[in-house]
């Protein structure tokens, strides 16, 4: 199937006419999607105050093991599984996409208040942190779908790299934030909490300001009439169930393919672990590492998104997983130094760039626009469940083995999962 065709979008597995080449397509970007761009910005910022300390605070300050911390790290991953099915269900019915994503934004700001008041707490800071986990949860494929419908199927990809270019911001500015408030206070973590807070309710307020619902959106464009569509959107029958969307065959080999590939990937803060490790520098600079992948991810998010839409979207989604590879081999090489740490981060920084917004991107198009939410939702279900298995077991092999073999496991692991995503994901051609 044609995924990346600048001229035909599947809806409910059958194709709608082609839009006009009035040249929107290769034009500016829509306004809804730059204030939702703004919203995550601001909301990055306050999640990444937080985010940004957590490796450190569980690992060498309360002393968890390797598998301790992967349980954890893949819970705090996987938690949202059923609350993004809910939401992008929630969403679907009766196009309440910026309701139910404003009522994420809400929840995920509250648990900075959650982590303030916990007072060291573990029950009350694992409560926290899964408030956020779940605001989160709600709140993305609802948001998704947003940007997908405000933009033109021949621009998604370039859309969701603007959007992922200013999220990324504020994941750079965030790791800063907190790296200078405990600088400034002497590692006082209250300071960072209610920083956070406030970035976080900025962020719900930019969204009901600025950010136009569903039937705003859907008002400002004509659509060509289709049956299917229109049965899609009947309230009526098995089509309100998200899991029917596995019976649409481009869709449920996108969703295989993700899953897949996500059960090989071990996440950013075990790659920041593994650098702390073999580089052994202060601690205090660990907030810092992320800095570098998101600074390479802000600045090839919109040429991968743009290079996507041209070229076809498969291609760059298992070129960024091949980047991902490269830096699980840069860390078993005997390099060091400065050139281990700026390649694993240059390496991570292109991985998320070629494949977060352009997974999204070959999706969006075989999802019937009345179930957009809900597709997105259960490919982005798919992709953490998978993760938190990938989490757990690195570090149950990193437990059991050491550092080396789990991550040589992991590198082979990801290696078949890449050659079985190229196997299933539909191939596209090239557009005209």
């Amino acid at each position: 199937m044609y995924l990346a065709s600048t001229g035909a979008v599947t809806k409910g597995g059958a194709a709608a006419p082609a839009p006009e080449k009035s040249g929107a397509g290769r034009g500016r970007v829509a306004g809804p999607v730059l204030a939702l761009g703004a919203v995550s910005l601001v909301t990055d910022i306050s999640s990444e105050m937080v985010t940004a300390v957590l490796p450190l605070y569980f690992v060498l300050q309360l002393g968890l093991s390797p598998l301790q911390f992967g349980f954890l790290d893949g819970l705090y991953n996987g938690v949202t599984a059923l609350v993004r099915l809910a939401g992008g269900y929630a969403a679907d019915r009766g196009g309440r996409h910026k309701l139910v994503a404003g009522g994420g934004y809400a929840l995920s700001a509250l648990s900075r208040l959650g982590l303030l008041l916990a007072g060291g707490a573990t029950a009350g800071i694992g409560a926290a942190l899964a408030a956020d986990r779940i605001g989160k949860g709600v709140r993305t494929a609802p948001r998704d779908a947003l940007i997908s419908l405000s933009s033109p199927p021949d621009a998604l990809g370039r859309a969701f790299g603007v959007h992922r270019a200013m999220d990324t911001t504020g994941a750079l500015l965030g790791p800063l934030a907190a790296f200078a408030l405990l600088w400034a206070t002497a590692d006082a973590y209250d300071a960072v909490f209610v920083v956070s807070f406030c970035f976080g309710l900025l962020g719900v307020l930019m969204l009901v300001a600025f950010v136009p619902g569903h039937q705003a959106m859907a008002g400002a464009a004509p659509k060509a009439p289709s049956r299917r569509a229109a049965a899609d959107r009947a309230p009526s029958g098995r089509r309100d169930h998200a899991l029917d969307l596995l019976r649409i065959p481009a869709f449920r080999r996108v969703l295989l393919a993700a899953s897949l590939l996500g059960a090989a990937t071990i996440g950013d803060a075990f790659l920041y672990l593994l650098l702390q490790r073999r580089l052994d520098f202060a601690v205090s600079w660990f907030p810092l590492l992320p800095l570098g992948s998101a600074a390479v991810y802000l600045l090839l998010a919109v040429p991968a998104g743009r290079l996507a839409d041209r070229t076809g979207r498969r291609v760059p989604f298992l070129a960024g997983h091949v980047a991902l590879l490269g830096g699980y081999l840069l860390l078993l090489s005997p390099t060091g130094g400065w050139p281990l740490l700026i390649g694993v981060l240059l390496l991570l920084g292109v991985f998320y760039a070629a494949t977060d917004g352009v997974l999204m991107a070959l999706a969006a198009p075989v999802v019937a626009e009345a179930r957009r939410a809900s597709g997105m939702a259960v490919l982005q279900t798919g992709q953490a469940l998978a993760r938190l298995l990938a989490a757990a077991g690195f570090g149950a092999a990193w437990t059991l083995w050491g550092v080396g073999p789990a991550l040589t496991c992991a590198a082979v692991a990801l290696t078949a999962a890449l050659a079985g995503a190229a196997a299933l994901l539909p191939r596209t051609e090239r557009p005209s």
